[in-house]
């Protein structure tokens, strides 16, 4: 039970890569609070995770509710020692002039100011946390992507938020580390998430065989393969790591 006695917080916990953070945190002795924008699908989740797993509707925008998701993390488990970043968006493919003002501001809000949000709240409990293995007192995981290390074409505005959200782990666990709170961010490839369809523009098997050609393993990423990405790295195994952005990726990025 690598995260036995371990309170998290998992934002986008409703679906996807989140919904697969949650499952193998649950297995792994974590109790976990499953927040998201759609309530029923974060009831799903902790439902099926049983006791261990609490449902909260987050709009991750709101610094209200990430005021709200940390209180609950405390008030229903006692304590909090992982907060995984997980929720986004993107929008459609197509030229950066082309997309609406209002798209942009979601981007910036949900995959940018989310984190800030979450981080503002969640970093001083974690701070106040007795040092366990190796020093550490927390861990913030960050959830990144391929697209802002190898950008693909037509996503401008949401690759240069996820650069900017390595940036960003990268620069808060510098400034974290002697406090002994770790930041770390996966990297994942396009996965089979609701958000797939939005990547490509269309889900048809010539849109995917187009997206598989640049992936040497030749699959799409999958909810448990983040799982367990996500579970190693707020784990007292990777109590060293801090700063890390993991590729999980099948090669993309080589």
């Amino acid at each position: 039970m690598r995260l036995k006695g371990k309170v998290a917080i998992v934002t986008g916990g409703g679906s996807g890569f989140g919904a697969g953070i949650v499952r193998k945190f649950v297995a792994e002795g974590a109790q976990v609070v499953v927040a998201d924008l759609n309530l029923e699908a974060a009831q799903a989740v902790a439902s099926a995770a049983g006791a261990a797993a609490h449902a909260l509707r987050v709009d991750v925008a709101s610094a209200a509710d990430a005021r709200l998701m940390v209180q609950t993390a405390e008030q229903q488990f006692g304590r909090l020692d992982i907060v995984v970043n997980n929720a986004g968006v993107t929008h459609l493919p197509g030229p950066l002039e082309a997309v609406s003002e209002a798209d942009f501001d979601r981007i910036f809000a949900v995959n940018m100011k989310a984190i800030y949000y979450a981080m503002r709240e969640a970093v001083p409990r974690l701070k106040g946390n007795a040092p366990g293995a190796g020093g550490i007192r927390g861990v913030v995981l960050n959830m990144a992507s391929t697209a802002g290390v190898s950008p693909r074409p037509r996503l401008g505005w949401y690759n240069a938020s996820k650069g900017w959200v390595i940036t960003a782990t990268r620069a808060n666990a510098v400034e974290l580390a002697p406090f002994g709170i770790r930041v770390v961010a996966l990297n994942p490839v396009a996965g089979e998430t609701p958000l797939l369809k939005s990547f490509m523009g269309e889900d048809t098997p010539e849109m995917r065989a187009k997206f598989l050609s640049t992936i040497p393993l030749g699959r799409f990423s999958q909810p448990e393969d983040l799982g367990n990405a996500a579970c190693f790295l707020v784990s007292d195994e990777a109590s060293m790591i801090t700063g890390v952005c993991m590729e999980v990726d099948g090669g993309r990025c080589i």
